[in-house]
């Protein structure tokens, strides 16, 4: 049975993803640097929950270790995380910046290293990077999160050109649009029907992009609503 390693799990988009793998019969890993949020999910999706902070390799390298050894090698990891500090560029805080960058690309470099060593012994599987409209537009008084997310989009291109040959599909998707917060959100008044990316919605086409066959790979999707200028 095949399994999936979603890193960086929140309420959204990954619990989504969780929910939708274990329908499908996919045996199912959570990591997140903290876990007592993830209870209830790791129920709802007969889960392994994993503690790790994405940032230090050492925890990377044992969190594949230890998933590899209750799972096997998965099939398919989704690295989620990312941080963001706003501000004008002549205030903004050093450190938080370091942060930014540090969650939002040099831990997805961990995770997709240790994605890539693990499924290169497996001979195949997708690794999945979560971007947004910041990788590919730096926007005002926003600049660690293009810093961050730019570097991502930059490590998926590389990496899909370097692992696509030997049959490792990785994928980068610009999520441009607010996720819609399920059980209530006040933003989606506002934006009118359909006007935030439902969670469920985005979970399926991640799905499909790991199920495309080897001779149709894509390495980029953009999603947003479709009242959402671009």
């Amino acid at each position: 049975m095949d399994s999936v390693l979603i890193v960086g799990v929140g309420p959204g988009l990954s619990a989504s993803l969780a929910r939708l793998a274990a329908r499908e019969g996919m045996q199912v890993a959570l990591a997140a640097r903290k876990t007592d949020k993830l209870a209830a999910l790791a129920k709802e999706t007969k889960a392994r929950v994993y503690a790790c902070d994405a940032g230090e390799p050492a925890e990377v390298e044992r969190l594949f270790d230890q998933a590899g050894r209750d799972l096997g090698p998965p099939a398919w990891v989704v690295y989620n995380a990312s941080y963001r500090v706003r501000g004008p560029v002549t205030e903004i805080d050093p450190a938080e910046v370091k942060k930014a960058i540090l969650i939002s690309c040099y831990a997805g470099f961990l995770v997709g290293q240790q994605a890539a060593r693990s499924m290169l012994k497996r001979g195949s599987g997708s690794i999945f990077f979560t971007g947004a409209a910041a990788s590919v537009k730096g926007y005002p008084q926003s600049a660690s999160f293009a810093m961050g997310k730019f570097g991502l989009r930059g490590l998926a291109q590389s990496m899909a050109r370097e692992l696509a040959p030997k049959n490792i599909h990785v994928a980068h998707f610009v999520i441009d649009g607010g996720i819609l917060k399920v059980g209530g959100d006040e933003r989606a008044a506002a934006r009118g029907g359909d006007g935030m990316l439902h969670p469920d919605r985005i979970a399926e086409t991640y799905l499909c992009i790991h199920r495309q066959h080897r001779s149709a790979w894509t390495w980029e999707v953009e999603l947003r609503p479709w009242v959402e200028n671009f």
